[in-house]
């Protein structure tokens, strides 16, 4: 029995069982996910081959220290931003031993949430040492905190798999 929906496992089984077989590791950087990104992955027997190491930042402090991301992209762009999560994808890759990196960064609710930055928006990014980057902004909607957390989950599972199949090819 998983923690996770059965589609949020089956995504995780296949970045283990595909990064295993290639000697790839993956670090996460998570804000509104809390830790459930690595949380999912670590699910899965295995995974200590391939989770290097995750990143809960849930504070702007945090973003910073743990991760570099700079104050001038806080105070500039927001926590909840495209250019806040791309630092916080690179912040975890060349933070750690991996060879790919997640981050995201958004507003699960039930508040938080203003009419530019409404409730259920989250920036995810995927890094690769390669060079390659994926950006993907998410609109969910005010659908549950729940639901927000298990989308943004599920869409940063994707994420690593695309990006890993792109430097495959």
């Amino acid at each position: 029995m998983s923690l996770f929906p059965a589609e949020i496992e089956a995504l995780a089984r296949e970045i283990i069982a595909e990064f295993s077989a290639r000697g790839h590791m993956v670090s996460t950087a998570e804000s509104c996910t809390g830790g459930l990104i690595a949380g999912a992955l670590t699910e899965i027997a295995g995974s200590s081959a391939v989770v290097d190491r995750g990143f809960v930042t849930y504070t702007n402090e945090a973003k910073a220290d743990m991760l570099g991301v700079s104050g001038q992209t806080l105070s500039t762009f927001g926590a909840v931003s495209r250019e806040t999560a791309l630092q916080m994808a690179h912040g975890a890759l060349f933070r750690s031993r991996a060879e790919f990196a997640v981050a995201v960064t958004g507003i699960a609710g039930p508040g938080g949430g203003s009419a530019q930055k409404p409730v259920g928006l989250v920036h995810l990014a995927a890094r690769c040492r390669d060079g390659a980057i994926l950006h993907r902004e998410m609109r969910y909607g005010d659908i549950g905190r729940t639901e927000i957390r298990l989308a943004t989950i599920k869409t940063a599972l994707e994420m690593l798999i695309l990006l890993s199949q792109a430097g495959a090819e």
